[in-house]
């Protein structure tokens, strides 16, 4: 019987799976290579403007929210197209619905990203 690998080890193997998972997504998505890009711009604007800590805060939520659901949206694609390689109407209204939840959060953060933006431009 294999000896079991403590907390710790498995700890540190998840956190580098993770990793992994993190600069593939990066590599291999258009989509969230665009989304990074913004991420830097607006991060750059928040040094630039001198935003107060709690729209650091919400930026950062946004920003993360942003990436971690197009990430769930690229897995849902990612393992929809190896259930099923050819067109499926039910497999496509999934993919719609996850892509759907990636728009939602993207407006709400460039919601917030105008309520904390606007203001300092006028």
């Amino acid at each position: 019987m294999p000896k079991k690998e403590s907390f710790l080890v498995n700890r540190i193997k998840s956190v580098g799976f993770a990793l992994r998972g993190a600069v593939l997504l990066i590599r291999t998505e258009a989509s969230i290579k665009i989304q990074v890009f913004i991420a830097i711009v607006m991060t750059s604007a928040g040094f630039y403007f001198g935003i107060t800590k709690t729209e650091w805060i919400l930026q950062i939520f946004a920003i993360a929210l942003v990436l971690g659901v197009e990430g769930m949206n690229t897995a849902v694609e990612k393992i929809s197209d190896y259930i099923q390689p050819e067109f499926d109407e039910k497999i496509g209204f999934i993919k719609d619905i996850a892509a759907g939840a990636v728009m939602l959060v993207s407006i709400a953060s460039s919601i917030i990203g105008l309520i904390i933006y606007l203001p300092k431009f006028f």
